[in-house]
């Protein structure tokens, strides 16, 4: 596609437009990710999480039309991020200066990473369509969203810290996506049929609440353990 033309600098927008403003779910985990570190190692998880998770976007994007045919992949997509979610809402129970510097970064990378090619899993099919087959394209859009991505997370990261009650929220929220996951599942709807969309969105409050209730289940426990 040539630089000099209008199609080229449209499709690189709505490339642009649609990673950022389907990156919101995203962001919520790499800021959830990143709060249990140390300060100092917060601002490179948040970088290198984004980039890896961008990286890997674009492999799945390439890929993701046939996999979203594969039946029962949602459905484990779907506990895998109601794990997720039940974890970093546990971790917010833990107490200032109980962080460990070795292999934390890593860790909240891993979690970015793995949240990330569950949720994405939707989203690059409108990323997909605006590149149109063009893998240049496609990289070149997906790279520029990263700063965007990670001024998100930051962002996000600041206003946990001065509210935690956004923490819950986000747990809340991938609970939300797994039950809407799940129940949109190949294997579900050759079953059941195409369910309605507000039996979908009740599958998704259930898994919210389902994640919240636990976490706060968990962080009650450990709490009760806890040498006085």
């Amino acid at each position: 596609m040539d630089l000099s033309s209008g199609a080229f600098w449209a499709a690189l927008g709505s490339i642009i437009l649609a990673n950022v403003v389907l990156s919101g779910d995203n962001a919520v985990v790499i800021a959830l990710a990143a709060r249990s570190l140390p300060p100092q190692q917060q601002k490179a998880a948040i970088v290198w999480g984004s980039a890896a998770a961008i990286v890997m976007r674009i492999v799945l994007t390439l890929i993701a039309v046939e996999m979203l045919k594969w039946p029962w992949l949602k459905v484990v997509g779907a506990l895998l991020l109601l794990y997720i979610g039940i974890t970093l809402l546990l971790e917010d129970d833990g107490e200032e200066g109980t962080h460990h510097e070795s292999g934390g970064m890593m860790s909240a990378i891993r979690t970015i990473l793995v949240a990330d090619l569950v949720m994405s899993l939707d989203n690059v099919l409108a990323v997909a369509a605006a590149a149109k087959g063009n893998t240049p394209l496609l990289v070149i859009g997906l790279a520029i969203s990263i700063p965007l991505i990670v001024f998100g997370s930051t962002l996000l990261l600041k206003v946990m810290q001065r509210f935690p009650i956004i923490i819950t929220l986000g747990a809340a929220l991938l609970g939300f996506l797994a039950g809407e996951m799940m129940f949109t599942d190949p294997a579900v709807t050759e079953r059941f049929g195409e369910l309605p969309h507000d039996v979908v969105n009740l599958a998704g409050a259930a898994g919210a609440v389902l994640v919240v209730a636990v976490g706060l289940w968990l962080q009650k426990r450990a709490r009760d353990r806890a040498p006085a």
